[in-house]
Formats: structure tokens, C-alpha cells, sequence
């Protein structure tokens, strides 16, 4: 019997269509992470910054005026969302319906990249993070804020028993950062615990001088 994968692109196309609505009230929980992760990218005049599963905009209000942002989903309701978001906020905002993992923007463009909640939900992790890679300047930084399995530990039997329920919800729970980045050149330049006792994470990756 061929078993279904729960996580593709159309059912999380679909399942944040149905979510956009109160999907600010749950992921506004996490405004003081978010601004935490952008402040460790010291942002200045004339930068480029993309936002990979950007959702509604919620990482917007911690950006400078003066960078240049390019904001993606997958979503078509989340980015119009995001786009009078911006308008509120008064930024110019390239806000874009985007597949991550497979990006149609030219390589080594971006100074910095924002990964907030997307390397756990997104189908291919592992594909993002190489995206990333490839449209990110030399000496760029990436800072990732997401819920990740601690390097050292096993999984547990309640993870592998709940991670099923959740990612046909809402997310992967058994995903492992080091297990992600390791696909790619990008260095690990930080990693602190966040949200929910350490299961939420704050990691800064830095991509190496040529």
C-alpha cells in the first residue's frame, strides 16, 4: 500500500489559506523572538533582505526603513496580507507567491535572509536551506527562529507518535537543524534556545568569503 505524504505544497497551501485569518493572533506570540533573531543581522542602509515564508508580515515592524525587502510565500492570502502590511507600515516591500525551495531569483543577491517558522513546515528543508545558499551574497547571514529536535537527542517516542498529527496541522516536530544545514556551506555562527523551554530555537549562519 503506497502511503500519503501529509506535507507537500498544496496541502500547505491550503491549510494556511484556512489559517490566515487568526494566523496573527498564534504566530504574534512569537514578536519578541523574531525581534531578537533580526537584531542579531545589525541591518544597515542599502542592505537586501529576503524573507522566505514571509506569511502575513509579522517580521516587517522589525525592519529598518532604509534595507531593501523582498518578502515570499506560498500562499496567495498570506501575501496579500503582507502587502497591506507593508502599506501600514509605510516599507517597500517586493512581496512575491514563492515556492522556497525552488527560488526564481538570481544567485548572490541578498545580503541577508530571514527564516522564521518555515524550515520545519516547509515540504524539503533541506532544498530551502540550498536556495538560501545560492541567492545569498558571499559573507551574507541567515537567522533562523524555529522549533528544531536538540542536535544530541534521540527522538522520543511522543514526538515520532505526535509528530503525524502535527504536521498534517501545522508543523514538523522531529526536524533537526544540524542534520539541515550540513547540505550546505553555510557556517554556524550561533544557536541559543528561544520559545517553549529550548524547543524553539535562535541560530545565525553566516555564508563564507569566496
Amino acid at each position: 500500500m503506497l502511503k500519503m505524504k501529509i506535507n507537500t505544497n498544496r496541502w500547505n497551501r491550503i491549510r494556511y489559506t484556512l489559517y490566515t485569518p487568526i494566523y496573527d493572533g498564534v504566530a504574534g506570540l512569537f514578536s519578541g523572538s523574531r525581534k531578537r533573531s533580526i537584531d542579531q543581522l545589525n541591518l544597515k542602509k542599502g542592505m537586501k533582505v529576503l524573507i522566505p515564508g514571509a506569511g502575513t508580515g509579522l517580521d516587517l515592524s522589525f525592519l529598518p526603513k532604509e534595507v531593501s525587502i523582498v518578502a515570499t510565500d506560498l500562499t496567495p492570502a498570506m501575501v496579500n496580507k503582507l502587502r497591506k502590511r507593508a502599506s501600514r507600515l509605510g516599507l517597500q516591500v517586493d512581496a512575491q507567491v514563492m515556492d522556497a525551495q525552488a527560488m526564481p531569483l538570481k544567485d548572490e543577491q541578498f545580503d541577508a535572509v530571514v527564516l522564521h517558522l518555515i524550515l520545519a513546515v516547509i515540504p524539503d528543508p533541506v532544498a530551502c536551506i540550498k536556495e538560501v545558499e545560492r541567492v545569498l551574497k558571499p559573507g551574507g547571514e541567515v537567522v533562523i527562529f524555529d522549533k528544531f529536535v536538540p542536535g544530541n537527542q534521540k527522538l522520543s517516542i511522543w514526538r515520532k507518535m505526535l509528530n503525524p498529527v502535527t504536521n498534517l496541522l501545522f508543523s514538523d516536530i522531529t526536524r533537526n537543524l544540524e542534520e539541515i544545514i550540513r547540505h550546505s556551506s553555510l557556517q554556524l555562527i550561533s544557536k541559543e534556545t528561544a520559545d517553549f523551554r529550548g524547543t524553539f530555537l535562535l541560530v545565525k549562519l553566516r555564508k563564507p568569503l569566496q
